[in-house]
């Protein structure tokens, strides 16, 4: 079972998400530590918690089949949000649908969803792309999206946020975007506004983010962008 777990308020869990962790005979955690805490916060106890995580991602997986090719019940759960989503477990589900093993999912919190529900963007076109790469990479998937219409959706980590935002200032423009700091923790923040303001307020900042930015079409080739080297 594919369960969704908190993004950060720990009120955030489906009673059908509580139930099912319950009623597991085995929890596969990205990190058992902070797995062990919701268990902890929600009183469920005697489970064993064995990780999984993108350091044994595929050597795990025939441990796994095996357990529940004996009948055992397996959640699967990641940090927070949805597994499989910029998380550990896609390769776990390929191998289930390729053994006929039956599946089955929990929905719970989701930061995509999340921010796309608070942006106030149009979102009938959305390309996520996860954790955007870093230096050259990150700067081609940028032109390759210039010319697209929609929303660009993607998580980044604090320390590289203002190198990002740099980037789409330069390669995209003075775009409309919206960034979510901590979203449903105690320190939350959400802000909507233009990239270069955004490039301000986020240049030294702290907490996972995660972005929307309005693409507004037109040609890839316009405006000018600096070599890479």
């Amino acid at each position: 079972m594919i369960v969704g777990t908190p993004i950060g308020n720990m009120m955030d869990i489906t009673i059908r998400a509580i139930k099912a962790l319950k009623s597991a005979d085995v929890i596969l955690a990205e990190d058992t530590r902070r797995t062990m805490k919701l268990l902890k916060f929600f009183r469920i106890e005697g489970k064993p918690v064995y990780s999984y995580g993108a350091h044994n991602e595929t050597k795990s997986i025939p441990m796994i089949l095996k357990m529940l090719n004996e009948g055992k019940t397996i959640c699967l759960v990641t940090d927070s949000g949805m597994p499989c989503v910029s998380d550990p477990g896609a390769l776990l589900v390929d191998a289930c649908w390729r053994k006929g093993i039956e599946l089955d999912v929990m929905p719970g919190p989701s930061a995509l969803t999340s921010a796309l529900a608070l942006c106030g963007f149009d979102t009938s076109k959305v390309y996520f792309v996860g954790f955007l790469p870093r230096g050259k990479k990150r700067r081609k998937l940028l032109r390759e999206v210039k010319g697209k219409k929609g929303v660009l959706v993607f998580f980044e980590a604090p320390i590289r946020i203002a190198a990002t935002l740099k980037d789409i200032l330069e390669i995209i423009g003075d775009n409309e975007i919206f960034i979510a700091r901590e979203m449903t923790k105690v320190f939350q923040q959400l802000y909507r506004g233009k990239v270069s303001e955004a490039l301000q307020l986020f240049k030294d900042t702290k907490g996972e983010l995660t972005v929307v930015l309005k693409l507004q079409g037109g040609r890839k080739d316009e405006g000018k962008s600096r070599e890479d080297h």
